[in-house]
């Protein structure tokens, strides 16, 4: 299993300021990339304290490839919905050059209806707008020259630049939460899978949905799973877990008020189901997501077993993306945390 870092704002600027708030995820990156953790991955949103300091991941990765040397940077995930293709591709290109090829794609669908309303876009285009600039940004980068006449976006022959670095194009990944259609819709594509196991026993039957598509399309081998899980490591169990109740416990609360518009209202064929998800994870607790598997906190050697039993709980993936510094964790103890798992679990995974 490789493991990475998973930057997820959970902040207001009267808790911690942005200038602050960067500059201990880049300590954090730096100290990432000489442990040997695989790679830096941060998400996009706006507005709210759930995620509202990323706006635009691919600045923030700039940034850390500028404190790196090896580690992988992932965007997770860029939003088609609201942003260009062609914008999208120069972007990533541009920093896939700037990082020598250690850039990898994710592409996420965006579910918050806050979101689409400030931009102006209908959650019932939310499916085409991202198949649409998804497929836009693959050609892009893939061809020497591409030209769109979709449904959103329409460009004529266009060479974008900068051109990638790897070759034909940096990796992808598609971001999936409980849709069946997304997890199978990444296997067919041949596209990695990132997902958050805030569902219990239910990733498992999702990730079978994804591996069945990708073997079913003749991809070879079996795709990549990325999971995320919130980490906190430490000698003294106990002092683990009271320490990261506080935070986890704040995460939740900060996806739930942001996603609340379904809850009071919002409907879209192209989300079945949400409100009653959204529900459910409002019932979440700390204590809750432990149990389930969704964390990983505690002494190095708990959470060695955490990580094996989620892998058996869901019959294996690739990839672990960790959040160490959620909501206001000190940076101290976060630091302290990401060298304690690279020194004692890390190695055994």
């Amino acid at each position: 299993m490789d493991v990475g870092i998973n930057f997820f704002p959970d902040v207001l600027p009267e808790q911690k300021p942005a200038d602050v708030y960067f500059e201990e995820c880049l300590q954090i990156a730096a100290d990432a990339d000489t442990l040997g953790y695989h790679h830096i991955r941060t998400v996009e949103h706006y507005f709210e304290r759930y995620g509202g300091y990323s706006p635009n991941p691919i600045v923030f990765l700039t940034a850390v490839a500028q404190r790196t040397q090896r580690m992988r940077l992932i965007t997770g995930a860029v939003l088609p919905a609201f942003n260009h293709p062609l914008k999208l591709a120069g972007e990533i290109g541009m920093l896939d050059a700037l990082s020598r090829g250690r850039l990898e794609v994710g592409f996420a669908r965006a579910f918050l209806p806050h979101e689409f309303a400030r931009f102006g876009v209908a959650l019932d285009e939310s499916r085409d707008r991202f198949d649409e600039g998804l497929e836009a940004v693959r050609r892009l980068l893939e061809d020497e020259q591409s030209s769109l006449e979709g449904r959103f976006h329409r460009f004529p022959p266009t060479r974008s630049l900068p051109r990638p670095t790897q070759q034909p194009r940096p990796p992808f990944w598609i971001a999936a939460l409980s849709s069946e259609q997304s997890f199978m819709n990444a296997g067919r594509l041949g596209h990695s899978v990132m997902a958050i196991p805030l569902l219990g026993t239910k990733m498992r039957p999702l990730l079978d949905v994804y591996r069945d598509s990708w073997r079913a399309a003749g991809h070879p081998g079996q795709g990549r799973v990325m999971l995320a899980f919130h980490m906190y490591c430490h000698p003294d169990p106990a002092a683990a877990r009271d320490t990261a109740r506080e935070h986890v416990n704040h995460y939740m609360a900060s996806l739930v008020a942001a996603a609340s518009g379904w809850i009071e209202g919002a409907s879209s064929d192209d989300y079945p189901g949400y409100a009653q998800i959204i529900a459910a994870l409002q019932q979440q607790t700390f204590d809750s997501i432990l149990t389930d598997g969704g964390a990983w906190v505690g002494s190095p050697k708990e959470i060695l077993a955490q990580a094996q039993a989620y892998q058996e709980q869901t019959n294996g993936f690739e990839m672990a993306s960790l959040q160490v510094n959620f909501a206001t964790l000190p940076i101290a103890e976060a630091r302290r945390s990401v060298e304690l798992f690279a020194r004692e679990v890390m190695p055994r995974l």
